[in-house]
């Protein structure tokens, strides 16, 4: 009996955990960025900044048209080769990553930023895949 108290304990701080980082994320997201359908991506992405934050190797496997890779990992040393004068549309495989990104964007002054609701995942435009 007392087992199942302690495992019951464990699992309910799991879901306490995901549910905190998952309205952390949420929170965060509405401060840094506006999220948009894919439509309002297509529309605006001619003019925009397109950055793909996952790692290299998922970028050339596959990316949205135009975009250019530059890995959460590396983003505070590539900052300065995105322009703030431009909107920068970012995106990951779902959003989390893009979530941390423009919030890293927004404490370094930026300002018109976007992410792609539904992430690489869910995109249904054009791609580019890099030849082995």
């Amino acid at each position: 009996m007392n087992v199942l108290w302690i495992i019951n304990g464990i699992l309910l701080t799991i879901l306490l955990a995901m549910g905190i980082n998952e309205l952390y994320l949420r929170i965060m997201a509405k401060r840094s960025a506006k999220t948009i359908t894919e439509e309002e991506f297509k529309e605006g992405m001619r003019k925009a900044q397109i950055i793909d934050v996952r790692e290299k190797d998922s970028f050339d496997a596959g990316h949205i048209l135009g975009a250019r890779s530059m890995p959460y990992t590396t983003i505070k040393t590539t900052l300065n080769s995105i322009r703030k004068d431009q909107p920068v549309y970012i995106y990951d495989q779902k959003k989390s990553l893009s979530i941390r990104t423009a919030n890293q964007l927004r404490k370094n002054g930026y300002k018109d930023l976007y992410i792609l609701k539904g992430g690489y995942e869910g995109w249904t435009g054009k791609t580019k895949k890099k030849n082995a």
